[in-house]
């Protein structure tokens, strides 16, 4: 089955000026936690000394506003719109431009050119990463973006339910067919500790993502915990990532960020044509 824009008269993938690395958050359903890990991840990334900006581009549920806790209007410079800057992060997103519970009811084209204008006319400046929050599934939102951009590689989030395991298995299928890298799969939710006895609880199975990760042959990055706490620091707009290294729901995101930016120094350097001999 071919994949719209693979072919080999697909439009070129042209770079975002100053932007060195864009990392796709995806995943084959909604409810597992994607929006969660990719601001987490982009703030945990800018922790770490990079430069980041956040792409949310779930058009019809834009929720990164409400999880960094902003809702400003971005202004319009030399025809370009300037990001919003919160946690040491650049933003964009649907929900900026469209505030409310007012939805937005668009096809493919309008789409694809939504998508367009988040890329190409926005200011980013010079960024080592460009988290972009993908909305679930496999549809338009997914294939504007591969056609657009080169993409350094994709993350897919994912529970350890049977059926989140199914549509993720999907998600990592449909990158591989468009000749997009998996960086990696993340299992949120993974367990939940007891707040009384401290006891490990599997709310929704256990060891799934891991054990997917290895049958499709892609790096498994992290086992993230099923906790309050993440839940209301994204309904807060303070993300739990914010918080000192030494708290370990914010360590957590940390070592997320870490193993991201590890695998695209690997992928980097898979593509180099040059080796760099040491001394």
């Amino acid at each position: 089955m071919e994949v719209m824009g693979t072919h080999a008269g697909a439009p070129a993938r042209i770079p975002i000026p100053g932007v060195q690395n864009l990392i796709a958050i995806g995943s084959g359903k909604g409810g597992v936690g994607k929006t969660t890990v990719a601001v987490n991840l982009a703030i945990a990334l800018a922790k770490l000394g990079h430069r980041v900006g956040l792409l949310d581009a779930d058009i019809y549920g834009p929720n990164v506003p409400l999880m960094v806790g902003t809702g400003e209007l971005p202004k319009v410079v030399n025809e370009r719109l300037l990001p919003l800057e919160r946690h040491g992060i650049k933003l964009m997103s649907m929900g900026f431009l469209s505030p409310g519970d007012q939805p937005i009811i668009w096809r493919g084209p309008m789409l694809h050119s939504a998508i367009q204008q988040f890329l190409r006319d926005v200011a980013w400046g010079p960024l080592d990463y460009l988290v972009v929050d993908l909305p679930p599934g496999t549809g338009d939102v997914q294939l504007s973006l591969i056609q657009t951009v080169p993409i350094t590689g994709a993350i897919v989030v994912t529970t350890p339910s049977g059926v989140a395991l199914g549509d993720a298995r999907k998600a990592v299928r449909m990158f591989r067919q468009v000749q997009v890298e998996i960086l990696g799969l993340v299992e949120n939710m993974s367990y939940l500790v007891c707040p009384h006895c401290q006891g490990r609880v599997d709310v929704f199975s256990t060891g799934g993502g891991r054990r997917t990760a290895e049958d499709m042959g892609v790096h498994f990055l992290a086992e993230l915990p099923l906790d309050p706490e993440v839940r209301a620091g994204g309904d807060s707009g303070l993300p739990v990532a914010l918080r000192d290294g030494n708290d370990p729901r914010a360590a957590w995101f940390l070592e997320l960020a870490r193993r991201t930016a590890a695998r695209v120094a690997e992928i980097g350097a898979a593509r180099s044509p040059f080796v760099v001999l040491p001394g």
